[in-house]
């Protein structure tokens, strides 16, 4: 897969990303295969790049499997944002529709259980809250089944992940999009929204629910296993295991989203910022389970190697970090008169050397008259 600037989108390339409104509303789906109407669109609304399957509209390769469908995801959307509005209205929050987004989201990933988490969807800045707190859901349970939760701590655990970031409620909205660094005073108003939360959350009657450990997750979420996290300088012993999920799932889709003080980052950078706290910010077994489940290179990615070019083709699961590879160039950007298939378990740590993407990975296919995502194609 793909990242290309809007401008370098062309009528015919099929998208690997869904773009969603706050209401789970779809601007794009994943898998639409893009017209002049659509990407004119993504112009209008400020998308900046969108991660597509073929650089070669002639080529429409779908894209990978989600661990969710894409009408699960939508409804659990719908059913957060909804849950918001009626808090701001000073309404009670409705549980069943919550509960059953929960086990929609829970009987996908079981019914699913070996697709890779590869691309995460594109939320525009002021709707980010609440399709991020679907993600953050379904990544969470997806370890809670890996870690074999009974069903009602999946539960549990999925509905204290749609709920986690409620406290945000009480916060600023031009504070939490706010392009800039933050004061003082408005990283203590971010810092408070943990408490909110639990406040909130702890006062729901609903006998079928955990209400004490729904209300904990959005306490502890960023809580650090040495201490060092907020709001009460939890350390790991006095830490839930649900709270520990969540805070995984919680930063990898903070940090692989854009938002307006900082760039999307891709899935392996994501695995060397997170795996250096681990330990110290997070619980290391479960970082680990996480991204022995995360496709860290997505099928489709073009990389700059030791030894020249190569796309992903395959990636498996428990060996993220050793996707399987084709060479098609050398370092002097001459194509090989045989693609050579590469396993990365064979190479050195410090064989892939980057991703080539947007306009490089243009110039570079231009320079040699060819598309790598050809390669993709079975015969």
């Amino acid at each position: 897969m793909i990242r290309l600037p809007v401008n370098r989108l062309r009528d015919g390339m099929i998208t690997a990303q869904s773009i969603y409104n706050s209401e789970g509303a779809s601007y794009l789906t994943r898998g639409t295969k893009l017209s002049k109407q659509y990407i004119d669109r993504l112009h209008k609304i400020g998308i900046s790049s969108v991660v597509i399957t073929s650089l070669d509209p002639n080529l429409p390769l779908p894209p990978p499997e989600d661990i969710i469908r894409e009408d699960t995801r939508v409804t659990a959307i719908h059913q957060v944002y909804d849950t918001y509005a009626r808090i701001q209205q000073k309404k009670d929050m409705e549980i069943p529709p919550l509960l059953s987004a929960s086990e929609s989201i829970i009987a996908d990933l079981i019914r699913q259980p070996d697709n890779l988490v590869q691309m995460t969807d594109i939320r525009l800045y002021d709707d980010y809250t609440f399709a991020h707190s679907v993600n953050v859901a379904a990544l969470s349970a997806m370890v809670g089944i890996l870690c074999h939760f009974s069903k009602s701590d999946l539960i549990t655990l999925t509905m204290g992940a749609l709920l986690h970031d409620i406290g945000k409620l009480k916060v600023n909205i031009n504070i939490l999009n706010k392009p800039g660094a933050l004061t003082d005073e408005e990283y203590r108003a971010v810092r408070l929204h943990p408490e909110w939360g639990w406040r909130h959350l702890r006062k729901l009657d609903h006998s079928e629910l955990d209400v004490s450990s729904i209300a904990s997750i959005a306490y502890q979420h960023h809580e650090h296993l040495d201490g060092n996290g907020y709001p009460r300088h939890l350390t790991e012993d006095h830490i839930s295991d649900f709270a520990k999920i969540v805070a995984i799932a919680d930063v990898y889709d903070a940090l692989t989203t854009q938002r307006p003080y900082k760039k999307a980052y891709s899935p392996h950078i994501a695995y060397k910022i997170m795996t250096k706290c681990s330990g110290k910010q997070f619980d290391t077994p479960l970082l680990q389970l996480f991204f022995d489940h995360v496709a860290l290179y997505p099928i489709g990615t073009v990389l700059k190697t030791a030894l020249g070019y190569c796309i992903v083709k395959a990636v498996h699961i428990g060996m993220t970090r050793y996707p399987r590879l084709i060479l098609f160039a050398d370092n002097n950007h001459q194509l090989l008169s045989t693609p050579v298939s590469i396993e990365t378990t064979d190479q050195d740590s410090d064989f892939i050397v980057s991703i080539v993407d947007g306009n490089d990975l243009g110039a570079l296919c231009f320079k040699m008259q060819f598309n790598p995502s050809s390669l993709l194609v079975e015969d």
